[in-house]
Order: C-alpha cells, then structure tokens, then sequence
C-alpha cells in the first residue's frame, strides 16, 4: 500500500516538482492505479498552476481527471509505451501519465499538468481553456491570471520534461520502498535488539556500526591501551565500558575521568593522588584514580585537552608503570589498563607541538574511530525506537510513535550533537506530546524543522540553460544517493535504475571522488 501523502514532502521530489514549475509553470500530481487524485487536499491552493488548480477544487474535475487517467492507464498496460500524453477535455490543457510501477505491479501514476504539448492552433487552444474556466464558475480575473501561464512546450523541451516527471515516478518507487523496509525494520525493532544489533548498550545495525562490533570482538581477550575517537555525543564512554566489560579484567574496577574538568594541578592530584600537606587543603593522604583502579580499567575522557605537563607524567605511566603522587616522593607501581577518548584531531596537534607524539603511539595501540550519526543513519530508527521506549518509561506516559513526516525531517536533520542530541530531541518530544500517541513534525524543535526546509529546494535552478539545471540536480541526487548508500554504487545504479558503469562515468564526470566529498 502506498503512503501518497508522505512523498508530497520527499526533498528530492520537491526539487523536482519545483523544477517543472520554474520552467514551465507545471504541476504534477500522484493518482492511484484507478486513476483518482492523492495526496492533494481539496480546499487547500496547493498548485502553482492557476489552471490547475482551479480544475482539481473541484470533485467534478477530479472525477473526470481519473476517467482521463484510466484511460491512459489501460493504454499504457496494452502497448510498450513508457509514458501517455493527452488531452484533458474538460479543461482544454494537456496531461503526461507515468506510470508508477513496483515489483511489476501497477500501483499508481505521477501526472504531469497545465501545457499544450502539439504544435497546432495555440490561440485556439488557449481560447478553448478560457472557455472551459467560465463554464465551470471562473471569474474574468481568475481567467486573465491563468492563461497567459500555460506554456507549450517546445520539441526541444520535450525530452527533458519526460526525463524529470519520470524521475518523480522513480523516485516514488525507490522511496517507497525505503519507507516499507524502515518500517519492516522498526516493527521488527524487539527482535533485532536481541540479535547482533545491540553490543551492550550501543545500538546499531549499520555498515559502520557492524564494522566497530566486529573490532571489540577482536579485542576482547587482550589488554593493550585503546584509543577512541569521534565527535562529541557519538558514545565514546559506552565503547569504553562495553571494551572493559568485556575484557578478563572486567570483575574489576573502570574508572572514568574527564581531562577537561580540571585544571593541571587539580587533575594531576586526581589522577596520582597526594600526601598529607602537599598543598593548602591536603589535610590526609589521598588515593589517585591510578592506584583506586589498580587491577582494572582507567578511562581518560578528553585526553587531547591535558597539557604538555600532564601528557609527560602519563607518558611515564603508560611506559613503566609507575607515578609518584603529589607531595610525595616515593613512586608506586600499579597494574592498569588505559582506555583514552578525544574528539580532537590527534595528529594535527603533534603537528602544532600540542600533543606528544611519543603519548599519541602509546595511547594508540588499539585505535577505533566511532562513526557520527549522519554517518550511520540507517541506525536512526532503531535509536529512534530506544529512546521512545526509555523516555516513555521514564516520564510515564504510554506508547508513543513517530510519524512518517516527522521521521523523514528527523532524516533530513545533519545531527551535529550526534546521538545525545537525537536522545534529547526525543525525550523532550515524549514529555511535550502528553496523551498524543502520534508524534508529527510540528512537534519537532526548530531547527530540525529548518535545516530540513533549508536542504530541500534551496539550490534548484531556475534560471540559465535548462542542460545545465538538470546537470545540476542530477551531480546533487547522485552525490546524496553515494553518501546515503554509503559509496556503494552497486546499490545506488540500482536505485537510479542506470549501470553501474553508467554510474561510474557520472561519477568521474562530476568529480564525486570520495575522498573529496564524504564529508
């Protein structure tokens, strides 16, 4: 069954839908497979085409839209033909009727409305559509307004506006089938959790995600120091405690320790301790987090922001095992394993003399690098899915679920904060919606809601040679289709329905390396 009012706000169909309208002053609408109007709301002028628009007002012009419709519709099932252009009697304009066809099913059609496409009498035809306006209640006006913007198309034009209303028709197909196996995914969610798309308390079943299980597994049974990388709210500390928790040290303490929180002194007396009078306050001998995590795990948490001080004392650390605590002069030995985060760049900073290299090596035995939420959006379900069961425990308040509006905004959203941002919007969307059991975009917090509207027809051109526009859209629709499959090309050919070499000689074309453009 296809949901027709989700793809009224897929970005991609926009642009094209935008495109048609900028050019040639077209509307297109869906039709289901028996030929009647969806997703367009009757009351509501939705259409940039006053002509258009004004037909589709009317039940009696979507009535006789289907007849047209249908007729086109079984044409198209009894002949080889890709597409059917026709007149619209009841309005005196024309028509183009794609078809919208999955797993060889005919489901539906994208109609293309609102031009003339012959070469013959145009003042006859635009007499014929002034005509068929009055007949049907329009006033002098209305008119006047609308039929100076019917445009015929020109041979040369042709081609092109095919080319771009059968894409709508693709991209309805490739997008619904996007939207059915999400949807298959979520209702599945309690089975997956169970199997190999939960790692303690990470969730993902994404390629990179799959990728960082597979590196755990690998050490598991080992000791060495680890160090994580990734931006902030990526779950760098959830790594760190699946790492030791799994590890043969796991019966035995992980500490964690934020770099960040202190200053030089105060870090250095957290982290080895100080004997009694070592400075204004120490008033007993105190423990440091090393000797406190003797036999287990220390977690160093923003490791990139200590100084060059502090990195030369866990540099002895890590190399001999041994510090002396504040105040003290007696050195002490422990046995502790070092697991190090930081969403810094590393080798930049040896580069700028800020972070020792020697330190850098040390800590980077075992490196793992935690991919970012718009790196791993497959997996924005499932989390989607977590926190509405968490959150909705949490507050007490029943069952809530995501509409597809609101799900395909939250896809369209950048996620600079990561996971943690993705948890908060949700939980502050779980405490706002009350008894509502439906959550819909206008829930959504402000920026999410305009980052999407921003990404989506922004940058369509409306102007210049129509080559270039579509040149364009297409560079644009292939380098979101690389990032979302992520470079996989096989799946991305078949998605657009070209060869896959085909794909790659569009690729070298518009320099889409990935090296250049994965960011």
């Amino acid at each position: 069954m296809i949901r027709w009012d989700d793809f009224e706000h897929i970005h991609v169909i926009k642009k094209l839908k935008h495109i048609l309208s900028s050019w040639w002053n077209i509307d297109v609408v869906f039709t289901e497979e028996n030929g009647y109007v969806r997703g367009f709301n009757a009351g509501e002028a939705s259409l940039n085409n006053a002509a258009v628009n004004f037909f589709l007002q009317k039940e009696s012009g979507r009535e006789m839209l289907a007849e047209a419709v249908n007729k086109a519709i079984n044409e198209l099932r009894q002949t080889d033909k890709k597409y059917i252009v026709t007149k619209f009697d009841m309005t005196g304009f024309d028509v183009a009727v794609f078809p919208i066809i999955i797993d060889n099913d005919f489901l539906g059609t994208s109609v293309a409305m609102g031009f003339f496409h012959d070469t013959g009498n145009i003042e006859e035809r635009y007499k014929e559509v002034r005509e068929r306006m009055a007949a049907f209640g329009a006033d002098a006006a209305m008119i006047e307004k609308a039929i100076p913007a019917i445009r015929n198309l020109k041979d040369s034009e042709k081609e092109h506006f095919c080319e771009i209303v059968d894409l709508v028709s693709q991209e309805v197909v490739t997008l619904h089938l996007e939207i059915s196996a999400r949807d298959d995914r979520i209702h599945q969610l309690n089975k997956e959790l169970g199997g190999r798309y939960k790692y303690d308390s990470m969730i993902g079943k994404s390629k990179p995600m799959q990728e960082l299980y597979s590196l755990l597994d690998k050490i598991k049974a080992t000791e060495s120091t680890c160090l994580i990388q990734g931006e902030n709210g990526t779950g760098k500390e959830l790594i760190a405690k699946a790492i030791h928790y799994n590890s043969p040290r796991k019966t035995k303490q992980l500490i964690v320790q934020n770099c960040s929180a202190f200053n030089d002194n105060l870090l250095e007396s957290e982290l080895f301790g100080h004997a009694k009078g070592s400075f204004t306050g120490a008033i007993k001998d105190k423990k440091g987090l090393f000797e406190i995590a003797d036999g287990g795990t220390l977690f160093l948490d923003e490791i990139g922001d200590t100084s060059p001080t502090m990195q030369v004392k866990l540099l002895r650390v890590l190399q001999e095992g041994t510090f002396i605590p504040v105040g003290s002069t007696e050195p002490r030995r422990v046995d502790v394993r070092i697991i190090a985060a930081t969403n810094r760049d590393l080798k930049k900073m040896i580069e700028d003399n800020s972070f020792r290299e020697d330190l850098y090596y040390r800590l980077n035995v075992i490196n793992i690098k935690v991919p970012s939420l718009k790196e791993r959006k497959e997996d924005i379900p499932l989390l989607i899915e977590h926190f509405l069961e968490t959150s909705s425990k949490t507050n007490n308040a029943g069952r809530k679920t995501l509409t597809s509006k609101a799900m395909e905004k939250l896809y369209d959203y950048a996620w600079p904060g990561n996971i943690r941002e993705l948890q908060n919007e949700i939980e502050r969307l779980v405490v706002l919606a009350g008894t509502d059991s439906k959550m819909g975009p206008e829930m959504l917090s402000t920026r999410i809601v305009e980052m999407g509207e921003k990404s989506k027809v922004q940058g369509s051109r409306v102007h210049g040679k129509l080559k270039d526009a579509l040149e364009e859209l297409e560079k644009q629709m292939i380098l979101e289709g690389l990032r979302r499959t992520g470079w996989n090309k096989s799946k991305l050919a078949k998605e657009l329905g070209i060869s896959r070499a085909g794909l790659i000689m569009k690729v070298d074309k518009y320099d889409l390396d990935k090296r250049k453009n994965a960011r």
